[in-house]
């Protein structure tokens, strides 16, 4: 009957309680399907694609509102908010494609 309590064991069981290595997933993680691809990276352009519609529908309606608060971020500085947040969603779709 083999014993449990040999040193091969031993270092098995140390080895696999220590963590891998970042750079080693990470090389792993390169290989990911095509369709978890497209999926990933339509969900983010649709994500970019609808923040920026419904938010701008948002601002016109309530142009008025936003004219007369006085706020320092008027109307053209929540656009480019709007712009900018939309545009970074719609990049990571693309980055998601191609990576």
């Amino acid at each position: 009957m083999p014993s449990t309590n040999s040193t091969a064991d031993k270092a098995t069981l140390y080895q696999l309680s220590q963590p891998e290595k970042l750079s080693s997933v990470l090389a792993q993680d390169k290989t990911d399907c095509l369709s978890c691809r497209l999926t990933g990276g339509a969900a983010f352009i649709g994500l970019g694609a609808y923040t920026y519609l419904s938010s701008t529908r948002q601002l016109e309606a309530q142009r008025d509102k936003i004219m007369k608060s006085g706020s320092r971020f008027g109307l053209k500085s929540r656009r480019f908010g709007v712009l900018g947040l939309s545009a970074t969603l719609v990049g990571m779709g693309l980055y998601r494609f191609v990576n």
